[in-house]
């Protein structure tokens, strides 16, 4: 077991990382974000059904895309004080139950307005998962297993976007309800949330599974990396914040914008029924899903190469870059194959964005993880808010998609150039003095 767990190596192989306890804890985080995100996902492939159920016009579709995030930004903060407060497993616990059982509810709205009502509701408890994730990532993972285990969790997203366009878009095909569809999912999430929070404990220590060497491997790699309480007081600088927030919401721009119009645009903008609609949706999703695991790999391979700031520098240019182009060019794109080759390529490249949930565990002070995680997500969702709002209204105005994809653009614009701007530098030079 030692020798599988060597510190420092950062090459450990993967069966003896699926057979250590700590990353057993990272993947039942990854498959409840998974569900997480299928939830979220339900509404905008059942959308095409609802319009037809509840007569909704483009901008009221878009308030009810965006009713989540009004909850789900402003609960971000106080979310993430709580997981600190009040320890992670309880809040991913209580949270997972909760927003379950509003998706059941969902399933039985009578009106635009009551399906407003749920998602209301939906945001406000799934705003706890990711600040409390990523406090218990830095709990139990060493250093340079880090950028592995928060983008394999936070791939959880696009994989639960893709997983939710194909399941959802088929269960609506085959039993001609999207009721059904978002009550199975609720019920799903019930279970699953329950399960995770029987297994999950907040520290190594307290988990009665793992090994003695693996406890004193997580130990010994967190003070070989300078992770001491003096070394990790000192708070965040307000440039790196801002520069953190300012790229958090350009990444958010474009994620939410394809996860809540993104149907919309391959059914409307591309002509695409509901079972290729789903398909596609399945495709571009597990591109981003992909993308976002080997930001992990490649992130974590990098600064044993690379000085911690020119390696995100790289990961980051590349990311919002690639994300620009695919964006810029897809208007010029007729063939509706090619397009969603295009999508795909962006969005592999644009979920390396998922590294951002290492910035609150490689800068902030301990005590501070889930806090700034919060911040850092409230700035990102509320931006959130604003898109599904603006893409109807953009519709609404032009008739067509031209217009969105430049104003989705911009979002990758604004991701590149904040990303770019965080220092990555100033606490590892504080953390080797």
């Amino acid at each position: 077991m030692q020798a599988d767990i060597q510190a420092g190596t950062g090459r450990q192989s993967i069966r003896s990382l699926l057979a250590s306890t700590r990353w057993r804890m990272i993947l039942m985080l990854f498959a409840l974000y998974t569900v997480n995100c299928i939830d979220r996902m339900s509404l905008s492939v059942g959308m095409p059904s609802i319009v037809r159920d509840f007569h909704l016009s483009p901008t009221m579709q878009g308030l009810v895309l965006s009713a989540f995030f009004w909850t789900y930004s402003t609960c971000q903060i106080p979310a993430g004080w709580g997981a600190d407060r009040f320890g992670a497993r309880r809040m991913i616990g209580f949270s997972a139950v909760l927003w379950g059982g509003l998706q059941c509810v969902a399933g039985f709205a009578a009106n635009g307005v009551v399906l407003l009502l749920t998602r209301i509701g939906l945001g406000a408890f799934e705003a706890p998962y990711m600040p409390a994730a990523t406090r218990l990532t830095a709990t139990w993972l060493p250093p340079r297993e880090r950028a592995r285990g928060v983008t394999l969790i936070d791939s959880g997203a696009p994989l639960g976007s893709a997983i939710g366009g194909l399941a959802i878009s088929a269960l609506i095909a085959t039993t001609g309800s999207w009721r059904t569809a978002f009550v199975v999912v609720g019920v799903s999430t019930v279970a699953l949330g329950y399960a995770v929070y029987r297994m999950l404990r907040e520290t190594p220590d307290q988990h009665p599974g793992i090994s003695p060497d693996e406890a004193r491997h997580i130990r010994e790699a967190k003070l070989a990396a300078g992770e001491t309480r003096a070394a990790r007081s000192a708070p965040l600088s307000r440039a790196t914040l801002a520069a953190m927030v300012v790229g958090r919401i350009g990444w958010t721009t474009v994620f939410y914008g394809f996860v809540t119009w993104g149907p919309n645009y391959l059914s409307a903008g591309r002509g695409l029924d509901i079972r290729s609609m789903g398909v596609a949706t399945f495709a571009i999703f597990l591109a981003g899903t992909l993308g976002e695991v080997f930001s992990g790999v490649i992130a974590d391979w990098l600064q044993r190469h690379l000085a911690r700031g020119p390696a995100f520098k790289v990961l980051f240019g590349l990311s919002g870059g690639v994300s620009l182009l695919c964006l810029l060019a897809l208007p010029f794109v007729a063939d509706v194959r090619l397009a969603v080759a295009v999508l795909a390529l962006g969005l592999f490249f644009h979920l390396w964005g998922g590294l951002h949930w290492l910035i609150p565990a490689l800068l902030a002070p301990r005590e501070q993880v889930g806090f700034v995680g919060g911040v850092m997500n409230f700035a990102g969702t509320g931006g959130a808010i604003a898109v599904p709002i603006a893409v109807g209204v953009i519709v609404d105005m032009t008739g067509g998609y031209h217009a969105v994809l430049l104003f989705l653009a911009a979002g990758a614009f604004t991701y590149l150039v904040g990303s770019l701007l965080i220092d990555f530098g100033a606490r590892a030079a504080e953390e080797r003095a």
